[in-house]
């Protein structure tokens, strides 16, 4: 089954951790000192906050699938949705290992359709995506991890 995805930038990292956990009734189920994530069930979805990176705010959205049959799926869906698909295929992001890809609404808001197959230790990132990324430019780059520059 999937799960919706939220990544929120925020400025202080323990008072959001402090608030979300009230919030949510739970502690985040990863902890570090620049990244927090609630993998919740009611609602279903895999909240993250993270600091020092950019600006607060929503960062970009996300379908978690828990296959890899879920992640062919809704790569499907992305491709039929008639807008630059940029594959990033295996990364490192966000303390974990990942299969994704990522898309950009007409409005420019940040979509990435992804399978965690791991952790790390580190928080990750992958230069190269930025020049890849170009050719589904749907504002302008902001930098940081996670989001490709060229779809935000």
């Amino acid at each position: 089954m999937m799960r919706m995805h939220v990544h929120v930038g925020v400025s202080d990292l323990d008072r959001s951790v402090g608030f979300y956990t009230v919030f949510f009734g739970a502690p985040p189920s990863v902890l570090k000192p620049d990244y927090a994530k609630w993998m919740l069930e009611e609602p279903r979805m895999n909240f993250a906050i993270s600091s020092g990176r950019e600006e607060a705010g929503i960062r970009h959205l996300g379908i978690q699938a828990e296959t890899g049959d879920e992640l062919v799926e809704v790569y499907g869906r992305l491709q039929a949705a008639d807008r630059p698909v940029l594959d990033e295929g295996a990364t490192t992001c966000c303390y974990a290992k990942s299969e994704k890809s990522w898309i950009a609404d007409p409005d420019g808001v940040v979509w990435e359709a992804f399978h965690t197959t791991g952790e790390s230790t580190v928080y990750g990132g992958n230069p190269a995506l930025e020049q890849l990324a170009d050719a589904a430019a749907a504002r302008p780059a902001q930098g940081g991890c996670c989001v490709p520059a060229g779809l935000k």
